[in-house]
């Protein structure tokens, strides 16, 4: 049994069954074992999964383009450019070295700042960042920024779907949502067996290696009108029509800290830009009938999983952002929602204008042209992964 499996089989045993939300954030955040705090890479190919960034430098280059120009067309003097959850440190990398060699005297002049709120993460990315020590400055979480906010861009890149989800589901019978939660197989009671109604990332004892402990979906006690309210706050519309209409055990994967991070950021946002580039859908397409299941999801060496409750800490756990509800936030905290575009829109649009004005970027190499058609093209990440600014 691995220390995180023990740590949250101690915790239910203690406390008995736990919502999804503290086993996905124990999953991915526990201090020393939890997903992202592996020594481990995660990313590339010898990790779970590819990103943007790993693709190459291009990426981090076709933003620092766009950020320039963002910043200059407000006449934001000085500027910071705030990454939100920098991973290793990389795309960091990518940007400020474009900006070097392009305009280095600029760089005198913008404040890199860097949100993470994880020692450890923190530790890569200084060492990642050394060659611009004292150009970056990092901070714990959005609260602890100068109390004067951000001028310039709030951004980040594949960090919201990493926030821990709620699993709300329709219970058709009884006419009501429920939340489920975790607990281990040999602590669930006989009765009520319609409680461990397999979901979408069911996990039987079975399906465990080795000794790890059984974790297997179960109802947490009833709280209708909670449910309810985090539906309506995700600016989800179920009038008695569709409810009518649900298959028994439709699934909502709600994220309530996605959007109470994404409010905070829309606050400290005094003059410029907030932009998230990740994979989601609006209101109407999380309500579509193909997707009753939710959304959530497990990655392990590049393989996709529904078996989300498997081995704790060892593959990687995500779940689509609610666009609706993001747009819906910014609105609410006086930001005017520019635009909800995939990817492949973004890029090619900042790359079209960084060619034709000849911006440094050289000639269009074989390379380049390489990345530019994993960024873009549909059957690689230019459908998959959309930008909200």
């Amino acid at each position: 049994m691995t220390e995180l499996a023990q740590r949250i089989s101690d915790e239910i045993r203690a406390r008995g069954a736990i919502s999804f939300v503290r086993f996905m954030d124990l999953a991915l955040y526990c201090p020393e074992t939890g997903y992202y705090q592996r020594a481990e890479p995660v990313i590339g190919g010898s990790g779970d999964y590819y990103t943007s960034v790993s693709v190459g430098n291009l990426f981090g280059a076709l933003l620092a383009f766009q950020f320039r120009q963002w910043t200059h067309a407000q006449a934001i003097h000085p500027a910071q450019w705030v990454e939100a959850g920098a991973h290793d440190g990389q795309l960091a990398a990518d940007i400020l070295q474009w900006l070097r060699r392009q305009h280095p005297a600029e760089l005198d002049h913008l404040e890199y700042w860097i949100i993470e709120p994880s020692p450890y993460r923190q530790a890569r990315q200084q060492a990642r960042l050394e060659e611009f020590a004292g150009r970056v400055r990092w901070f714990d979480g959005l609260h602890a920024l100068p109390s004067q906010g951000v001028r310039g861009v709030i951004f980040s890149n594949e960090l919201l779907d990493a926030f821990p989800v709620l699993r709300l589901c329709w219970d058709t019978p009884r006419r009501l949502w429920f939340e489920w939660g975790v607990t281990l197989a040999d602590t669930a009671t006989p009765r009520e067996p319609e409680r461990r109604r397999p979901v979408a990332g069911e996990c039987s004892p079975q399906a465990q290696n080795g000794d790890e402990p059984g974790f297997i979906w179960t109802r947490l006690p009833a709280d209708q009108q909670r449910c309810v309210g985090e539906i309506t706050k995700a600016g989800l519309e179920l009038p008695p029509e569709l409810l009518a209409l649900l298959p028994d055990g439709f699934t909502l994967d709600l994220c309530p800290e996605a959007a109470a991070w994404w409010g905070q950021a829309a606050q400290a946002l005094r003059a410029g830009k907030l932009l998230t580039i990740d994979y989601g859908f609006t209101a109407e397409e999380l309500l579509r009938p193909e997707r009753t299941r939710g959304t959530l999801r497990a990655y392990r060496q590049h393989q996709y999983s529904d078996d989300v409750l498997a081995s704790p800490g060892q593959q990687d756990l995500t779940a689509h952002v609610h666009f609706t509800q993001l747009a819906r936030t910014g609105e609410l905290a006086g930001l005017q929602t520019e635009a909800l575009v995939q990817q492949s829109q973004f890029l090619t649009r900042i790359a079209g204008q960084a060619w034709s004005e000849n911006s440094g970027f050289g000639a269009w190499t074989p390379a380049l042209t390489r990345q530019f058609h994993t960024l873009t093209r549909p059957e690689h990440l230019g459908r998959a992964f959309r930008v909200l600014i």
